[in-house]
């Protein structure tokens, strides 16, 4: 959301987590239970009393949220006295949760409880890497069991909902919010974003420690015009229901409480006033039950986008669309309601419909109950050790190995007496914490430097030289002048600087650059329009590798960078690690942790390529694909799902249990996967699906299923693969429903969307078409 200045201007029960089950593929999203969930009629009975002694005033109030900041804390206090807010917005100080709630319950008219909302992102005050790099882990257990610890520590704190996962998916690196998404993927998109909701939310709404999942931006947001924020999508109708639409349906399937209205206009109609996305498929198709909210200030914005002629047009258009609340950074456009609905223009049934999708959210959640939460069990929930062990453990799983030329890495070390530590990023508490984290939140993360000094102690000389600054913003937003920007304190002379690197380097064992993109440089209003290193890095970088010393790169970014032209022997991506990224490098580095992790995007070689991605269509001239631009090569610099490890795996005997199958049946695909390496180490087996011919043309292949596994040196392990109908469906643009052809699929199983089909299977007959309703 925007406006992250006014965040960082705002003062600022262990989890339970439950076993991930064994027995289900934890590569799919998968319904939540609702055994435990309060009844559907005595929730609705009760929001209903309510709603019988509520004022239209009032009942504006509860479809409000409102941003709670140092300057118009007066303001607050009154819209709470009154009644006439329902959420607020980056309260996160217990005392201060406290607080408002005992005045909402104290002094207002009907003593309902607030909502308190706010961006956990990446973790609460434990930070974990950012989302992006849970997508690089395809491991979404780990991803339900941070989720669930991120959940604690904001419920602990009085926090109650979440606007998270961020869940779209985007092709154009360029565009900022990459750093909070799954990255290019549908499949992979969805089963992160169903385990994300998991996480937060646990087997029902109300589950205690956990909060409300917010999956947003509905929908299409990455796939911004020119990678650009806030710019409008033009996306066609195959593509909206193949690609961007999958990750949200996993969200609701999975029960996700909330979904979060997208900025932009979606093929020309803003998101917050788009009746075909928030009632004809949020509602109608997938049966959606949960509350929608704004984005901030995206309803008045309707007026920015020409659709409204004034904030009460806006109100009424977004209410009518399905918007039940708006966040509002000031005066909100839904104080209007009541007199759009003494104009007539406002429908009271469907205002008392909103009103009560927000009450039932908070009696779900137990806050009428529990309004209160104990502040020093806060303070010492906060501060668990055990939460910077999954923090540590979720950046060593997240890291993905670029490059390893001649084995470099893991380094021994017995045998190195000396380290340079190079570079911007190297020493940097809040670079390596990553973007969407505030000050609020208080988070102490341990650096590169600091981590490798504590692993390798005193007897080995770890030299710390910045090299270069960052540069600031060409054009600085409102959120640079409030904040300062991403520009870091100049170093002087970046010249002698640089020289002084170098020296350092040729007098050290190994060279350790830790390269990328500030904090403030990705994420909301983040967007470049290059890929290159920002500043003198690259010189630096190329000045280092050219003493001849062994080079290990780290990156600290979101997005692919142009680095594949490097002469450093090793790269290792870390994203932007969190509160243990420091420690969980050097434990990678060392061999105490192996990487596994897995690109989330295709890596293009420049920014000329852009849009680049695994799941193309054939299109014309097939065999000439990678020879498009005269000047360069067309393939990506690194394929998604690519990485590698310290151990070595090949992949063997591909079978299909039935070479040929009803439109109905599933198939079970197999393959033997072996560790030949020396190292116990993690493989991710990735399958792919080719749809040899259809009614539309199809890509050239599709993920639909991976697995993440530890395999032993020497050990050999049969993984199977189950392909459900649904995974060889599709929506058609020509007939308007999903389809599943009478057709040849091809299979392969490897490493990542590179790897050589192995096996096929064939589908016989045309399938029904499907109903919407089941399968958007």
């Amino acid at each position: 959301m925007r406006l992250r200045s006014l965040m960082l201007a705002m003062a600022g029960a262990s989890a339970c987590l439950a076993a991930p089950a064994t027995a289900e593929r934890r590569d799919r999203p998968r319904r939540a239970t609702t055994s435990a969930c309060v009844s559907d009629a005595g929730v609705r009975a009760r929001a209903d009393a309510l709603i019988a002694r509520m004022t239209v005033a009032e009942k504006a109030g509860q479809l409000t949220q409102r941003f709670a900041l140092p300057f118009n804390v007066k303001q607050i206090d009154q819209a709470v006295t009154g009644g006439n807010v329902g959420a607020l917005l980056f309260v996160s100080d217990p005392k201060e949760t406290n607080r408002l709630q005992r005045l909402a319950l104290d002094t207002s008219r009907l003593k309902i409880p607030l909502l308190f909302g706010f961006d956990v992102v990446h973790g609460f005050r434990t930070i974990f890497p950012v989302p992006i790099g849970y997508a690089a882990s395809w491991d979404p257990a780990m991803v339900e069991r941070i989720s669930a610890i991120a959940a604690a520590e904001a419920r602990a704190a009085g926090v109650s909902w979440t606007f998270s996962p961020m869940i779209d998916v985007t092709r154009d690196p360029r565009w900022g919010r990459i750093v909070e998404g799954p990255g290019e993927d549908p499949f992979l998109a969805s089963v992160m974003a169903a385990a994300q909701v998991r996480g937060f939310q646990g087997p029902c709404l109300g589950s205690p420690g956990r909060v409300i999942a917010g999956a947003k931006h509905f929908a299409g947001y990455g796939a911004a015009a020119g990678g650009r924020d806030y710019d409008e999508a033009s996306i066609g109708d195959a593509d909206l229901h193949n690609i961007y639409l999958p990750p949200f349906k996993a969200a609701v399937d999975a029960g996700a409480g909330n979904i979060m209205a997208a900025y932009m206009a979606l093929n020309g109609v803003p998101a917050s006033a788009n009746r075909f996305l928030l009632q004809d498929v949020l509602r109608d198709r997938w049966g959606f039950k949960g509350f929608v909210v704004s984005d901030a200030d995206a309803v008045k914005n309707l007026v920015t986008h020409g659709v409204a002629a004034d904030p009460g047009e806006a109100a009424r258009k977004a209410l009518d669309a399905g918007i039940d609340m708006e966040m509002a950074i000031a005066v909100p456009a839904f104080d209007r309601l009541p007199d759009q609905l003494a104009a007539g223009t406002v429908s009271p049934a469907r205002l008392d419909e909103a009103v009560r999708r927000i009450l039932e959210a908070k009696i779900r959640m137990g806050l009428f109950e529990h309004p209160y939460v104990d502040e020093a069990a806060a303070a010492k929930l906060l501060g668990s050790p055990a939460h910077r062990v999954a923090a540590r453990q979720a950046a060593e799983r997240s890291a993905v190995l670029l490059r390893n030329e001649g084995n470099l890495l893991p380094l021994d070390q017995k045998a190195v007496k000396s380290l340079a530590v190079i570079g911007p990023l190297a020493d940097s508490e809040v670079d390596t914490a990553g973007p969407a984290v505030f000050e609020q939140q208080m988070p102490r993360a341990i650096t590169v430097a600091s981590g490798l000094r504590a692993l390798l102690g005193a007897g080995v000389r770890v030299d710390v030289i910045k090299g270069v600054s960052l540069p600031s913003r060409l054009n600085p937003s409102p959120f640079d002048m409030a904040t300062g920007g991403s520009a870091k304190p100049p170093v002087g002379d970046e010249a002698a600087e640089i020289a002084r690197a170098v020296a350092a380097a040729r007098s050290a064992d190994i060279a350790v650059l830790v390269l990328g993109e500030g904090q403030n440089m990705i994420g909301e209003q983040g967007s470049r329009s290059t890929l290159e290193l920002p500043g003198r890095q690259r010189e630096l970088l190329d000045a280092v590798v050219a003493t001849g010393k062994p080079v290990v790169l780290l990156l600290m970014s979101a997005r692919p960078l142009t680095i594949a032209d490097t002469k450093a022997a090793a790269i290792l991506d870390l994203w932007y690690p969190g509160s243990e990224g420091g420690a969980a490098a050097a434990n990678l580095l060392f061999g105490r942790a192996a990487p596994a992790g897995r690109l989330p995007f295709t890596w293009p070689r420049d920014v000329g390529q852009v849009p680049l991605f695994y799941a193309h269509l054939k299109s014309h001239e097939p065999r000439n694909a990678n020879n498009r631009y005269w000047n360069a090569p067309g393939s990506p610099a690194f394929p998604f799902g690519y990485g590698l490890s310290y151990s070595t795996f090949t992949y063997a005997n591909p079978q299909v249990d039935r070479a040929a199958i009803s439109p109905d049946d599933q198939v079970t695909i197999s393959v033997d996967l072996t560790n030949t390496g020396a190292r116990v180490a993690d493989e991710v087996a990735q399958l792919y699906l080719g749809q040899r011919t259809g009614s539309a043309a199809r890509p050239v292949r599709e993920l639909k299923g991976f697995q993440r596994v530890t395999l032993r040196p020497g050990e050999r392990r049969t993984l199977s693969f189950v392909l459900r109908p649904e995974d060889r469906r599709y929506w058609s643009a020509e007939r308007q429903d999903w389809v599943q052809d009478a057709a040849e699929f091809d299979v392969a199983v490897g490493r990542d969307s590179s790897a050589g089909f192995g096996t096929s299977f064939k589908v016989m007959r045309t399938a029904t078409p499907l109903a919407t309703s089941q399968h958007e």
